[in-house]
Order: C-alpha cells, then structure tokens, then sequence
C-alpha cells in the first residue's frame, strides 16, 4: 500500500490500535483495514524487586503508556506526515495475572504484585484442593487469598481487583471489565457460560466467610467478555492520559482487554481446537486449545481460555531467555573490551548459530536459567546456575547449545506430560516471541525439544501488540455471527505461509539426553537456594 493511502487511513481514523505491556518491552503498534502494520512505538521497562516482591510501580506504568504511544506518534509523522485524532478502535494487552486491589479511592493498596512471584504456594496448594482444580501460584485469586492467609489489613478495603490490562483498560474507560482469556487466569471460568466459575465462587466466599469482609468475590471482581463485545469507548480523561499532546479524540471504541497468552494464540492463529502456540522471550509458555477436558488435575498445567472462551491447557514457565541474554551482553563486554564496537542482532545471530554447532546433547554441561523462582520444578526462588563435569566438552558451541535448552528445559517436562501422558493431539504449534528472531535456531530447538514440527509465522515476529490490534479489529469489521476463529482464517492469515521445521531425529535424542540430567540436577538447583541467601 502507497505511503498516500496509508495516510488516508490515518487522517481519516479508520486505523486500528493495539498496545502490549510485556515483561520489558511496552509495545504499540497501529494496523489498517487489512491488519497490516503500519507503524509502531516501544518503551522498555524492567520490573524491581521491592521488599522482596517483582512489581512495577504505577508511574512507570503511565510513563510507559505514554512514551510507546508518543513513540508511535513518531513514527506515523516520521513515514506519513500524518497525525492521529481519531482511531476506528483500540485493544490493550498486558502480563496476566498478578495483583492489583484498589480501595474506595480508586487508588492503589499495596503495589502491584506481578506474575513473576513465587510467594503464594499456601494459597495455591488450598484453592486447588478446595475447587479441585490447578490454581497456580500467578494466578489473582491465589494472589487474595494468600493477602488473606497472611492477614494483611488493605484486603477489607478492598473495592477493585484486576490485572494490569484491566486496570489500564479501567483507567481509560470507567469500565471494570476482562477479556475471558484474561480473566481465565485470575480464577477458573465456566467454558459453558463463559464467566467466573459460580461453584468455585461459592467455595471461595465460604471459606472466607468467617473474615467478615464486606465483599464477596463477584464485588470485587471485573465482568468478563468474549472477544467481540463491546467494552467500552475511550472517555476524554481516559484520551489525555494516553494521549498527553490531546490531540486524541474520546468515544473510540474499545475491545475486551486480554492478557499476553490471549494475544499471542491470535498472533500465531492458534485459536482453533488441536492448535497450539509456544511464547518464548522473557518467559515462556504454551498453549493447547483442547478438544475435551483433561482427565485429572496437574500442577504442571493451567487451563485458561481463548478470546473466545474455548479451554485452552496452558504450560507456563517463569524463566526463558532472560540468564541466556545476561550471557550474550558478558560477549558484548568483551569484544567492547577490546575496542570492538557491537551490533547486538549480529551477535546475538552469531552467537546463536554457533548452538547449532554444538553436540545434540550439549557436550554433556547443563544450566539452570531460573532467574526467578520455577513452578514447574518446584523451585520458590531462582539461582542461576551453569554445571560442568571435568570432562564435559566445553566450548563456545555447546555452550550456548545448552543455554538455549535449557530455556526450554522446564516447558518440556510439562508439555511432555500432556502429550505423552494425556495423549492430546496437535494439528500445528506456532512459535513466537524472542527465542525465534534468529531464524532456524529457536525453532528448531522447539522443535526437537518437543518432537513436533514447528512453524514460524512473518506476522507473529509482531507479537502481542499486533494480537490486541487484530482483536480491537474483530470486533468492529466482524461479520453476523463470524467467529474469531473464521475471522483469522478469512481476514487476517488467509494465503500466508508460516516456515515450518520439523524435528530432527539426532537432536530429538540430544535434547532427551539433556532432559535426563536437567532432571537428575534438580538438587543442585535446590542446594543453590538453600544455600545462598
């Protein structure tokens, strides 16, 4: 399409816009008629350990907002010379899970406790045996009732409980709503009614009943919608503080705000039953859509939803590639050391090819990337932690071979137990996210880690912000009774080709080689926590 054109779309407030709060990136990025992007902003962030709680406080959340907006701006006067008023709809997106309550004031309790702790194993173990039903420890209702557990004093005041892309999303319209994938990981939801399991809601509100608290849970919490339902349109204090300039113009309307797993099956068109889709970046998870419920309850799995509200089995791990990109900036130290200037996609593409020089079972090193606490092993902090025999093979090869397994190590002790235990099957898995940028590499570890061909799509490059921007699209371009699923189809994927690899037998035996002592390890994981405070 002609820049000409493009900035008719623009000027004339029929483009879409989509915003992604990520775990170190806030992405913004602006769609046409026909989903294609057509500019974007970022602002990086990082979460701070406080008190020893990972959070990110509420100005870095609206200076956040505002700089990848503005940045957007940027580039739209930069490629276009056009400016923005108006927009034909808006989608917000962010982490799930998490904790955010609000009092009579509409501010904030206490700060906002992220995915990314592990202090609420208490609460986790008594939900999942109270609604039998695997309440992980992110999850906003294990986030209340180990606030409630630990007899914190904010939980009677508490009006409002949402998540980051709900709280955001409230702030820019007065409406206390979730998209259900969103809301799936606050607490279970009912697939038939498409909302807040009202069993569970039961049990939750007796078992409390004795704290007295004027609330029940339904009070506090945010209505859920399926993705296509009106949530509300951008008031004009909701306007200027996404906009600072207020040019932004109020009553544009907004979809369902939806977390990053929600985005991401949009992203990848994983939506349909028998699709799935694998996030890696600073964390990583996968997503099943399922056919039928599983046959008991594991700690290793969540079931969470699609946009839509189909059950979706969900394998999440806190740690990816965050202790892999410490390593590749000690590399940018050195060659800065002498003099070398460096262009980090290279080295990055550089260092992550030379993994594939590597022997298939990493040359017998191992590494543990928890740089925060690991559900899936049982882990409640993180200590990063790289293991050698004196006669492992020990080069640069291997070693980034490793680091890369071992990304992947903790998804593959969960996904195995869907695929081999609970036999589910799987049609296609898309990858996205960070691990992917270098092409061939992360895929083709996925790849073999998983024994299940993996595809790559141009557009999932774009991530969760493209995911919301679709879904804000869905909502206002959607025909009489079109399903998402049929939307994506149609609309947005139809004629594009993802690169798919598929597993390589040698490095399917590797990888299982590497399994096996990741597994036997453990303890030293364990020993590292115990050990140093």
């Amino acid at each position: 399409m002609a820049n000409g054109e493009v900035k008719q779309i623009i000027e004339s407030g029929k483009a879409v816009l989509g915003i992604e709060f990520g775990s170190t990136r806030i992405k913004a990025v602006l769609i046409d008629d026909k989903h294609n992007p057509i500019a974007s902003g970022s602002h990086e962030w990082e979460n701070q350990l406080v008190n020893n709680i990972w959070t990110y406080s509420i100005e870095d959340i609206w200076a956040g907002l505002q700089d990848s907006y503005q940045n957007m701006l940027d580039d739209v006067k930069n490629r276009y010379g056009a400016k923005i008023e108006s927009l034909r709809a808006i989608g917000f997106s962010a982490m799930m899970h998490g904790y955010m309550a609000f009092g009579a004031d509409d501010e904030i309790l206490v700060p906002f406790r992220t995915w990314r702790n592990s202090i609420t194993e208490e609460a986790s173990e008594k939900l999942t045996e109270l609604f039998q039903y695997n309440i992980p420890q992110r999850w906003s209702i294990a986030h209340l009732y180990q606030a409630i557990l630990n007899g914190e004093s904010h939980v009677k005041d508490i009006c409002f409980q949402t998540t980051l892309a709900g709280y955001i999303h409230w702030k820019l319209t007065g409406r206390k709503v979730l998209g259900v994938g969103e809301a799936s990981g606050m607490f279970p939801i009912d697939i038939e009614t498409g909302t807040f399991n009202q069993k569970m809601v039961e049990k939750f509100d007796e078992a409390v009943a004795d704290k007295g608290f004027s609330w029940k849970l339904l009070d506090i919490f945010p209505e859920v919608l399926s993705a296509g339902e009106d949530a509300g349109t951008l008031t004009a204090e909701g306007a200027k503080l996404l906009d600072t300039s207020g040019t932004l113009q109020a009553g544009i309307p907004l979809c369902p705000p939806e977390g990053d797993a929600g985005t991401g099956m949009v992203a990848t068109n994983s939506v349909a039953r028998r699709t799935g889709n694998v996030s890696a970046g600073t964390s990583v998870f996968s997503m099943v859509v399922l056919e039928k419920e599983l046959t008991k309850v594991y700690p290793e799995l969540d079931l969470v939803t699609t946009p839509s509200g189909d059950l979706v089995a969900m394998v999440h791990c806190n740690n990816c590639t965050s202790d892999l990109n410490v390593w590749v900036n000690i590399f940018k130290e050195f060659a800065e050391a002498f003099g070398v200037e460096v262009d980090m996609n290279r080295l990055f593409g550089t260092l992550y090819n030379k993994a594939m020089e590597g022997d298939t079972d990493g040359g017998g090193l191992l590494a543990y990337n928890y740089i925060s606490g690991e559900n899936i092993t049982g882990m409640e902090e993180g200590r990063p932690l790289f293991v050698r025999t004196p006669n492992s093979k020990f080069n640069l090869a291997n070693f980034m071979r490793v680091n890369l397994y071992t990304s992947l190590g903790a998804l593959k002790l969960g996904m195995d137990i869907l695929l081999k235990e609970e036999k589910v099957q799987i049609d296609k898995l898309l990858g996205h996210g960070g691990l992917f940028k270098t092409k061939g590499v992360g895929q083709q570890i996925l790849a073999d880690a998983m024994n299940t061909p993996i595809s790559v799509m141009e557009t999932a490059g774009e991530g969760g912000a493209w995911g919301i921007a679709v879904l804000a699209a869905y909502m206002v371009q959607k025909g009489v009774d079109e399903t998402l699923g049929d939307y994506l189809d149609s609309k947005v994927f139809a004629g594009q080709e993802g690169s798919e690899l598929s597993p390589d037998a040698e490095g399917v035996k590797g990888f299982d080689e590497f399994i096996r002592t990741y597994k036997a390890g453990l303890p030293i994981e364990r020993a590292a926590i115990d050990s140093l405070k």
